[in-house]
């Protein structure tokens, strides 16, 4: 089936099973210079959100009996959010976004990329070579580029994972569609759409004022991390959900990476290896409505919380679930959106010519951000479907299926080659929250279709500040 005539918007609504007819309430405006690159990062970015506000605008007649709101797509409004973590400030200072691993390596044959952001992650990787956690970040540098030189690229993906570290081969797209692991994601939709068990249909009215909350009064248990999910379950907060996020105690979390993706949300601690903390956890879930699991398969499964147990203990449940890899060999490895535009092609399409550059980069982390509008709206038509039907519903996305939908199925830019200089100034879609955190400054929701939220209702928090319990209803 070729995607070839269809624009990405038209695209990503089919993948979520939406109606055709509603595409006409989506307008768009297209400021020039906006996300340049020579993949249609664009047209990802603009047809995530758009389908993430069709959904919104739909559920939202749903639940009051009105007709679907008119939806806004603004491109400004788009990029910016696509860069959200590059424009917050935190009392004035800007976030780390890359630690100094966190890289192209020249490899004996190539090139690889590593992840090292987190501390334990960083461990991993200087163990390969022998060097202690607490070395200094310019000697692991002159370290890694040392021993990496000499090395092939397929030997080094293989010991750092073995070691539990984060290295992907810097692939060609011709070489990824070759591979196992490329078939096993390519064979999948791009929004897998199940239905899981049986439950009640809840219909319970959303706020008839404005601004028109779709989800007010519907809990979500907020099992992510990084950028992806937390970008998923920052927009269903945006959109009047309750959202619990939760995170184990011995798990580094980055807290500029929640003061970006937090807003809206509340952040408890919950240790799911303990008798006190499944309980703790069960009771949350008695009550949930929606749970979205952004952990690598396997990870949360290992405490007995597959989406099928999840749906038999509180039928009529929506789960969203997604990972960097999805199905296939590699699965259940850890992964992020850097080391999954290496490993598809997409950093070797954005290579700046030249046999010593390193490959590129997208102007945005759009495999991420993208992915996370595309699961927010996924939840938002499943509950459109409970809200008629019934139901337990699950759906599932990955980063490397959007990679796939971003090489080859998205419409072509006209001369991938022909890469076009171009500027916006962002201050139009930023704005100045105060917060527990400080003064922050930070990129307004670009979700928004007639009577929708401007902005959060909350700003984030210090993670894990916040009581495990629902808000008082």
């Amino acid at each position: 089936m070729t995607h070839a005539r269809m624009s990405g918007t038209e695209q990503a609504w089919a993948a979520l099973g939406g109606d055709s007819a509603l595409l006409a309430h989506v307008g768009t405006s297209s400021p020039d210079g906006l996300l340049r690159a020579r993949l249609p990062a664009m047209e990802l970015a603009r047809s995530a959100v758009a389908v993430c506000s069709l959904a919104a605008a739909e559920l939202a007649a749903r639940r009051t009996a009105r007709p679907v709101p008119q939806v806004r797509v603004d491109d400004g409004a788009v990029a910016t959010a696509f860069t959200s973590e590059r424009h917050l400030r935190i009392g004035g200072r800007a976030p780390t976004n890359f630690a100094p691993l966190s890289r192209f390596w020249r490899t004996a044959d190539g090139w690889v990329r590593t992840h090292a952001n987190y501390p334990h992650h960083r461990a991993r990787l200087l163990a390969t070579l022998g060097l202690p956690a607490d070395t200094s970040d310019d000697t692991a540098v002159d370290a890694v580029a040392a021993s990496f030189a000499g090395r092939r690229g397929p030997e080094i993906e293989q010991t750092v994972y073995a070691a539990g570290g984060l290295a992907v081969v810097a692939r060609t797209p011709e070489e990824w569609a070759a591979d196992p692991r490329s078939a096993a994601v390519a064979s999948t939709p791009l929004v897998a759409r199940d239905r899981i068990g049986s439950g009640p249909v809840r219909r319970t009215a959303a706020l008839a004022g404005e601004p028109l909350l779709p989800v007010a009064g519907l809990r979500v248990l907020d099992l992510t991390r990084v950028i992806a999910g937390p970008v998923a379950t920052r927009t269903l907060a945006l959109l009047g959900a309750d959202v619990l996020r939760i995170d184990a105690p011995q798990l580094p979390e980055s807290q500029d990476a929640h003061s970006d993706t937090g807003f809206g949300k509340r952040s408890a601690e919950l240790d799911l290896g303990s008798r006190s903390g499944m309980a703790v956890f069960d009771e949350l879930l008695a009550d949930a409505d929606v749970v979205v699991i952004g952990y690598r398969p396997g990870a949360i499964e290992r405490f007995g919380l597959t989406p099928e147990s999840l749906a038999a203990r509180r039928p009529g449940l929506v789960i969203g679930r997604i990972s960097a890899w999805g199905h296939g060999p590699w699965a259940q490895r850890r992964g992020f959106d850097s080391l999954v535009q290496a490993a598809t092609g997409i950093a070797s399409v954005e290579a700046t010519a030249g046999p010593e550059n390193p490959p590129g980069a997208l102007p945005a982390q759009a495999l991420d951000h993208g992915t996370g509008y595309l699961l927010a709206a996924a939840v938002l038509r499943a509950l459109t479907e409970q809200h008629d039907e019934g139901g337990s519903r699950l759906v599932t996305l990955s980063l490397a299926r959007t990679a796939a939908w971003l090489l080859d199925e998205l419409p072509a830019q006209p001369d991938r080659r022909a890469v076009a200089v171009g500027s916006y100034d962002p201050e139009k879609w930023l704005t100045k929250t105060d917060s527990p955190l400080g003064r922050l400054r930070h990129a307004l929701p670009p979700v928004a279709f007639d009577g929708s939220p401007a902005d959060w209702s909350r700003p984030p928090g210090p993670l894990g500040a916040d009581a495990a319990a629902w808000l008082t209803a």
